[in-house]
């Protein structure tokens, strides 16, 4: 049906889809297959239910938590081939995407339009519009805009018994139960996503980027908590750390003051009448936190630049260390001081270094774990602090995810967020969908009664 390029069955093919970017959680699929339409894509799944095969959909292996790797081996469906926007609406401020295509190219479309798709997550260069959906993905801009789920319209889904349907449409708040909320983050485990009906932003007609340097990141999170009790609500408002900002000044010399001990990165946009005012108003509540220095972006280019450092502040990390886990809790923006403070005692604790990025406006966290994947120890160690991370943000008052969703990194801390009763009534919902669990199995929801421990000791087992 697929023709012998779109069939990955040798063992050296099969590799390349054995993990996301949660590299630590491994499984290897039997055989990968590439379809090209919604078409094909029903009818793979018709024969994976013939044969009660599990099905794992995939995008660009992006993901953070081990949502897209096959723990229990099974057919992986790889949906980077279904590349096609299939109709841009700039009257409606909208597009038909097929699931395999890039973030990023979908703005780049609408832009002769001024247009673009606000949800911009760090990968948005490579990671797919389909897997945004899955994972319910964010970004910096997401602060005003809001999350993926904000954006989608209407759903064309592949369901596990291999029928074509549409939940939601191009217009406005369909009636009837809201299935296609219920899709958007359920990460593959309720059916696939093939075609977005999605909701494109006009570019804003002015912005203005600035940078400001702390001595402290307690300075810099209580300039984060005074800036939006003022009412500015910033297009973007990021704060890295100075491991971070040493990594990132090391591979795109910006400029950054590496002797601070964070940076804040703060954009606003609107109306440009009135915007420096407000830029005004920002800079100078930084400086009564303690910013001993807060510069504007001069023009685009020097915006633009700032934009990718930020955007690769992950990557950029592999100057410091072979291997990474990035987390990805909530709290309320209140506790970033004292939350940050307990990060930094569970690395000193464990003999990791912990690096931070995040989303300081909404209070997503991404404390960026330093360490080597080779040496087993270390490997146990991580999880240990990342179990001890996630425990601290539920004690905040916080979440296990802001936009990277559960996949098989925090499924045991499912448990620690929702009582017995919550759990069952989520596993009641997968089971209406799909009886014989074969949608993207072991990811999201922990299995009833398994010990805690059972998720990290299968993740030490390696690859399959």
């Amino acid at each position: 049906m697929l023709g012998a390029d779109g069939v990955l069955s040798q063992p050296h093919e099969r590799l390349v889809y054995d993990t996301d970017a949660y590299t630590i959680a491994r499984g290897r699929p039997d055989v990968v297959v590439l379809p090209r339409t919604p078409d094909e894509v029903a009818a793979i799944v018709r024969i994976a239910a013939r044969h009660d095969l599990p099905v794992i959909p995939r995008g660009a292996g992006t993901g953070l938590s081990g949502g897209c790797m096959a723990p229990e081996g099974g057919l992986m469906i790889a949906l980077t081939r279904m590349t096609r926007i299939l109709a841009l609406d700039p009257l409606n401020r909208s597009a038909l995407v097929e699931a395999g295509v890039v973030n990023l190219s979908l703005s780049k479309a609408a832009a002769p339009e001024g247009l673009h798709f606000a949800p911009d997550p760090s990968s948005q260069s490579a990671c797919t519009l389909g897997g945004n959906v899955a994972e319910n993905a964010g970004g910096p801009h997401t602060l005003k805009y809001g999350v993926t789920t904000n954006h989608v319209l209407g759903l064309e889904v592949v369901t596990p018994d291999g029928e074509i349907v549409w939940l939601g449409g191009p217009a406005e708040d369909c009636p009837g139960y809201d299935l296609l909320g219920l899709f958007v983050g359920s990460e593959g485990t309720l059916g696939i996503v093939t075609r977005m009906h999605l909701r494109l932003t006009p570019n804003p007609p002015a912005v203005r980027t600035m940078l400001a340097a702390f001595a402290t990141v307690e300075d810099a999170s209580n300039a984060v908590s005074s800036l939006i009790a003022s009412g500015i609500i910033p297009a973007a408002l990021e704060m890295m750390d100075q491991t971070i900002v040493e990594a990132v000044e090391a591979a795109f010399a910006f400029g950054f003051p590496q002797d601070a001990g964070a940076v804040l990165i703060l954009e606003l946009d609107g109306l440009d009448a009135g915007l420096d005012t407000q830029a005004q108003r920002a800079i100078a509540l930084c400086r009564q936190n303690g910013a001993r220095d807060v510069r504007i972006a001069k023009d685009d280019a020097e915006r633009e630049r700032l934009w990718i450092a930020r955007k690769k502040a992950i990557g950029a990390v592999g100057r410091l260390s072979p291997s990474k886990v990035t987390q990805d809790g909530v709290i309320p923006r209140t506790q970033l001081p004292r939350v940050l403070a307990r990060i930094s005692e569970i690395g000193a604790r464990y003999g990791l270094r912990i690096a931070n990025v995040f989303h300081a406006g909404d209070g997503n966290l991404h404390p960026v774990v330093l360490f080597d994947e080779r040496d087993p120890d270390q490997v146990r160690r991580v999880l240990d602090a990342g179990g001890e991370i996630l425990d601290v943000c539920l004690e905040a008052g916080g979440s296990l995810s802001g936009e990277h969703g559960i996949g098989v990194e925090k499924q045991a801390h499912m448990a620690r967020m929702f009582a017995p009763e919550d759990l069952a009534a989520m596993r009641r919902v997968r089971d209406a969908l799909d009886p014989q669990q074969r949608m993207n199995p072991g990811k999201l929801l922990p299995t009833p009664g398994a010990c805690a421990e059972t998720p990290r000791l299968a993740m030490l087992g390696g690859s399959q």
